[in-house]
């Protein structure tokens, strides 16, 4: 049978990109995210058929999580990798911040990954599965009143927390933290640093794909990945 990834925020950017790039690979895969819409020009733009499940609902959000996981395995019997892909980050410093945007991000980009891990978890230890989850350079490298970087420091905590809590299980657990990659991420930030040197989406699939690709065995578990020029 074709292995079964669930990918959150797969509507555009990364989560999409790996979407495609598992799809092409023969897994077959859910994606979810909060705008029905986008997820179904994802879907239409994959051009595949049954082998992609689109599912509405907030990553933070337990029933979200919970509902997303058991239509997964009711639909195709199995799950064997996770990726916590869904997150956001906020213009300015924590000076000006909204607290409501605050507690958004944080629910968002912290407790979401732990509540993916928490569903999928009896699942991944019957397929002795893989879970990725999504960090980023700013999880080691902080920046003056930057609340996003603390939430990937803890997306970062959460990995090897997992990676420790489930390695008897024979349950892959890799971090992959990318550096400026060209998404929509940026969007809502006036755009991506003016002449910085960026990824794209898609070289962020390939790395993740190489983690979860890795042969019974071996378990890669954290992967920096900066486009060649980044400094910080």
């Amino acid at each position: 049978m074709e292995p079964v990834t669930l990918i959150t925020g797969g509507s555009s950017g990364i989560g999409a990109a790996t979407a495609r790039a598992l799809l092409k690979q023969g897994h077959r895969v859910a994606i979810t995210g909060r705008d029905a819409d986008r997820l179904a020009a994802v879907a239409t733009s994959a051009g595949a058929g049954n082998q992609l499940l689109t599912i509405t609902g907030d990553a933070s959000d337990e029933t979200h999580v919970a509902a997303a996981v058991s239509e997964v395995v009711d639909s195709w019997g199995q799950l064997d990798a996770v990726i916590a892909n869904a997150g956001f980050s906020l213009p300015g410093t924590l000076e000006n911040h909204d607290p409501a945007d605050m507690r958004a991000m944080v629910l968002t980009n912290v407790l979401g990954p732990a509540l993916l891990v928490r569903e999928t978890l009896p699942h991944l230890r019957r397929s002795k599965g893989r879970i990725v989850i999504v960090g980023s350079v700013a999880g080691t490298r902080n920046t003056p009143g930057n609340l996003y970087s603390v939430t990937k420091w803890a997306a970062h905590a959460l990995a090897e927390n997992t990676r420790l809590l489930v390695a008897k299980d024979h349950v892959g657990v890799a971090l992959i933290a990318p550096g400026v990659v060209d998404t929509p991420f940026w969007d809502d930030r006036g755009g991506s640093p003016a002449a910085a040197p960026t990824l794209t989406a898609e070289q962020i699939a390939e790395t993740i794909l190489f983690a979860l690709n890795q042969p019974e065995g071996v378990d890669i578990n954290h992967l920096v990945t900066r486009p060649t020029g980044q400094l910080n």
